[in-house]
């Protein structure tokens, strides 16, 4: 039986919610040259996918963290995903903004949400970990307990592993970059001889390409 992380990385290249260019790289917001563009937003587009996804994340939380009382998304990507899966495990459901909101109760955590409840956090894509993290805090500022955090994809960067140790998150994905380059291959979406530009990407993001 093909595992989740394989089936998910099939998903996302079919739908061209993954893009791999390494001849042609993007260019991210953050001025990094990159071989690959992730948008997990399609997903929400194509009922069987989204439908997997969900229930790929709801296996997941139930096998890692049976107590969770809450489940909370990080804006702007994982809100769709963590309401369905909030709605499917029902249970209470908030998200979490990258900023406080500038008008009203300026709220950070929308939703309502109280100290000591037990969250798990859904999270769309990890690349280094600054954002998610973000969400992590303004949980634990508000006297939550945050189990861990799941995610549909990551590219694997070490600079995201010493993140989320250094601020004690345990984090889990559904797929992730190594599973996608193997997955690619075997389909014919990238040649062999693009693994060693693909493997140097993900050592060194900052440089690559400069």
């Amino acid at each position: 039986m093909e595992k989740v992380s394989e089936t998910i990385a099939k998903q996302l290249l079919q739908i061209k919610a993954i893009k791999l260019q390494p001849a042609n790289p993007f260019t991210w917001a953050s001025g990094w040259k990159s071989p690959i563009y992730c948008d997990n937003r399609k997903t929400l587009s194509y009922p069987e996918v989204r439908d997997y996804i969900k229930s790929s994340f709801v296996s997941l939380v139930n096998e890692l963290y049976p107590e969770a009382e809450v489940i909370a998304g990080v804006a702007t990507g994982a809100i769709a995903q963590g309401a369905l899966v909030a709605d499917e495990l029902n249970k209470p459901f908030v998200y979490v903004r990258s900023s406080p909101k500038g008008h009203g109760m300026e709220n950070l955590i929308e939703g309502d949400i109280q100290p000591g409840k037990k969250v798990v956090v859904i999270e769309d894509l990890i690349s280094t970990g600054g954002s998610s993290l973000k969400a992590v805090e303004a949980l634990r500022t508000a006297g939550c307990e945050v189990l861990g955090m799941v995610a549909i994809f990551s590219y694997g960067f070490q600079t995201a592993v010493d993140n989320f140790t250094a601020k004690d998150v345990k984090i889990d994905t559904l797929s992730n970059y190594q599973t996608l380059i193997e997955v690619a291959v075997e389909t014919g979406y990238v040649s062999a001889d693009d693994v060693k530009t693909l493997g140097n990407w993900r050592t060194d993001p900052a440089n690559w390409g400069v």
